[in-house]
Parts: structure tokens; sequence; C-alpha cells
């Protein structure tokens, strides 16, 4: 639980690939039974982390979820990382209040839950290690959460993380295959999205991709069948449902704007 390694990597637009640590994450540490015997959680810190990000990775089992809340989009780099859209307008996020709570009665990704544990990959082979990122204002001495027992143990909360992790992972490997079959199926275009706000402005949201419809329709029958095998068509037509959330980010920014 305590190897000195680098986080893994999650894609998206604000990736490691065009950032030195994950999305979110300034300090990512290996959990240590002595080095961190004393240490803890803030008891709700919030969701003040998110402020800012107008984007986030998902993983393909919840895109069915995301669907009723968000738009779904792909990356324009070549891992096609599907992202749920927060906001159209440069480091802002539509679904954080100024007490940093989210929206009422809406899905919060899993890639936000996770915070601010995640887990790190040990290179050259497959190890994982739980990490937290050990930052004033998350992680406090003597905190009601802490992340070892009295006798050096990982408490419930570690359990449950490591758990939670265990399973953001899976998906995330079952992720990156559904991501680079439709990357190398041409089936993704570049988009962009209008958005009309009040006093007659127009905002432009670009940077983004997503599934032709026309260029589905058409696909190699030996391809869509194999799709259907893998599971993923549920997938592909939860992003396609998505594109109806273009209307609620507008409706936010309008508030937002008032």
């Amino acid at each position: 639980m305590a190897k000195n390694t680098a986080p893994e990597e999650d894609g998206g637009p604000n990736s490691p690939q065009s950032q030195p640590m994950p999305l979110f994450y300034n300090k990512p540490t290996p959990l240590d039974a002595k080095a961190h015997a004393k240490k803890g959680l803030v008891d709700n810190f919030g969701l003040g982390f998110t402020n800012g990000v107008n984007a986030v990775p998902i993983n393909l089992i919840e895109m069915p979820q995301i669907c009723h809340f968000y738009p779904i989009a792909f990356s324009p780099d070549e891992n096609a990382t599907p992202v749920a859209v927060l906001g159209v307008r440069d480091n802002e996020n539509l679904f954080l209040n100024d007490k940093n709570e989210w929206e009422d009665n809406t899905y919060i990704p899993a890639y936000i839950r996770r915070y601010p544990f995640i887990f790190s990959e040990v290179p050259g082979n497959d190890q994982l290690s739980l990490c937290v990122d050990m930052i004033d204002g998350v992680v406090e001495e003597g905190g009601e959460q802490p992340f070892f027992t009295e006798d050096g143990k990982p408490s419930p909360l570690s359990e449950n993380a490591l758990e939670f992790c265990k399973s953001y992972h899976a998906a995330a490997q079952q992720t990156i295959a559904f991501s680079k079959a439709l990357a190398d199926s041409g089936l993704l275009v570049e988009r962009q999205a209008e958005i009309n706000v009040k006093d007659g402005q127009r905002i432009s949201f670009a940077g983004f991709r997503i599934i032709d419809e026309k260029k589905l329709s058409e696909l190699d029958d030996k391809v869509f069948l194999d799709w259907r095998t893998k599971g993923w068509l549920p997938f592909i037509y939860a992003h396609l449902f998505s594109g109806a959330q273009w209307q609620r980010l507008t409706q936010l920014l309008n508030a937002r704007m008032k």
C-alpha cells in the first residue's frame, strides 16, 4: 500500500497527457500506516476542487446515467476519452454553486466521487497502490475520518476507498477498449456547439467530438455485430441521447448570468 509510484493516468481534456498530474490532484501520496497513522480526511471538505473545470472523464458503465444530466462528448486526441460536459465557457462548472455544492438531484460522475483517492501504477508490472491527495483542506492531523485504526490496520474509510478505486480502475480499462474501437472506426467527428443565451449573446463551445449518426447507420455489419456482442451498443445510444442535455447547460448558464 505504500510504494512511491506515479499516479495512474486518466484520459480527457484535462488529462495527464497535457498536465503533470491527473485532473484535480496536486500531491497524490501512497498511504503508509506509519507515516499517516494520525492523519485522516477533513470532514465534508466539499466539491470546491471541481471549480473551474468544464469537463471530466467518465467511464463506460456510467454513461446511461450520465446521459440524463450532461452532454457526453469525446476528447479530440487519439484516446477519444468520453467526458461529461459541465460547462460551455472556459474554467466554469455550471453544476457547482458558490457554496461548493452540486446541483440538486444530479448524478455526480465517479471521477469526482473518487477524489481524493486514486490508484498509482508501478511501471513494468500490474501492481497498484492506493494514494490520497495529501494537501491542506483535504487531509488533516487527527481528523475524524482516519486512514488507519489504532493498531495500524486500514480504517473502513480506506477499505471502502480501495474497493471504489478497484471498481473504477476496472471500468476505466473497459472504457479504453471502447474508446479505441470508436477512434479506429471513423465514426467520431468534430463538432462545435452554439449556445444562445440572454440578450442575444451566443457562445461557441468547440474542441470535442461526437458520433456521427449517419456514419453509424452505415457501419459495417460485422463490426456492428461485434460491438453488440461486447455489449457496447447501449453506451453508444446513451451518448446520442445525451445531446438533449445541451439545452440544460443553456438553462444553467442563463440562470448564472442573471
